[in-house]
């Protein structure tokens, strides 16, 4: 997808999802506390470095690094589970894809000491834009916290993800690359929308 067409989505989508931000961000505030956005380095296009934003979902933590996994579920708060269940804690992501560090669709930015261990990898998948969804997170996302969640050290879930995750969504981001096209990527939006609609509480008759 274009980056005018990226600007162009998010114009029009602002009007429906700014007013969500705003009552996610009193949500957290008042259940949570300080700080309401999580910030973390990730890399874009090139191999360069970027802020990306989120909802924050865990206790604060200075400490914190690497890929969440079962280590980390005790740190979850309850507004926070649902946030990562319907994918909410990506809105602020919007902010991102304005200043053109990300677009709507592309391989998901990793972190910089990923990149820096597979640069080989990441050298032909960050020749892409990095997106908010993706071929890689349609496909696997589910597949990736079940191989993550029984894991009980950061060691453990470090290991797991970078020989079983990377090189899969690796392969899926460039299978993406290589097909990509507007229609493909309105595909990859609409699936996503359709589970986080799936993800949303159903309201009892």
């Amino acid at each position: 997808m274009s980056r005018v067409m990226d600007i162009v989505l998010v114009i029009l989508m602002a009007p429906f999802l700014v007013p969500v931000i705003i009552i996610v961000t009193i949500a957290v505030l008042i259940l949570d506390g300080r700080p309401v956005f999580f910030r973390q380095e990730r890399m874009t296009r090139g191999c360069k470095p970027f802020m990306l934003y989120k909802f924050r979902t865990m206790t604060h933590d200075d400490n914190d690094s690497g890929v969440a996994g079962g280590d980390k579920v005790a740190r979850i708060t309850p507004i926070g589970r649902f946030m990562r269940r319907t994918r909410v804690d990506e809105l602020p992501q919007l902010w991102n894809i304005f200043k053109g560090d990300m677009g709507y669709v592309g391989p998901r930015p990793p972190l910089r000491r990923y990149v820096e261990r597979f640069p080989d990898l990441y050298g032909e998948v960050l020749k892409d834009r990095p997106g908010v969804t993706g071929l890689a997170t349609v496909v696997f996302h589910k597949r990736e916290e079940a191989l993550i969640a029984p894991c009980t050290t950061a060691a453990e879930t470090e290991a797991v993800y970078e020989r079983r995750c990377i090189p899969t969504k690796a392969r899926l981001d460039l299978i993406y690359a290589r097909h990509r096209s507007v229609c493909m990527d309105l595909r990859m939006i609409l699936a996503t929308l359709n589970r986080r609609m799936r993800a949303m509480p159903k309201v009892q008759k």
